[in-house]
């Protein structure tokens, strides 16, 4: 991100986000990475969307934990840390891992509402 400080731009760091390492399923990160390919954005934007859906909607959480993924690997990203906070908060309401409902809420992704790849190189007055 950039800041206009007196006139001239600073390059700054977007300290309302937080570095996150999980397990995630390996097809579903494939899928999410043609899905932003497609659409110019990044996974992490697309899984800030479905968080968000996630948690706008009144339907709850229901996951089947007999039937989590056999291909997970790691995956490191960023998130906005006030929304990343919610979904931890929702992941211990309904006790699962944040892994859990990262993955359960890859379903509620809205490409349209989700950040283009360009918003990192924003600039802020």
């Amino acid at each position: 991100m950039w800041k206009l400080v007196n006139g001239k731009l600073q390059q700054t760091i977007d300290t309302t986000r937080i570095e996150f390492r999980t397990t995630s399923s390996k097809s579903l990160i494939n899928e999410l990475a043609n899905l932003a390919e497609m659409h110019n954005t990044h996974i992490n934007y697309l899984l800030e969307s479905g968080f968000i859906n996630l948690l706008s909607s009144n339907d709850g959480i229901t996951f089947d934990k007999k039937k989590r993924p056999s291909d997970r690997e790691h995956y490191k990203t960023t998130y906005d840390q006030e929304l990343f906070n919610e979904i931890k908060e929702l992941a211990k309401l309904n006790k699962l891992y944040i892994n859990d409902v990262i993955e359960y809420s890859a379903q509620f992704i809205d490409v349209e509402s989700s950040k283009k790849k360009g918003h990192r190189y924003r600039i802020e007055v």
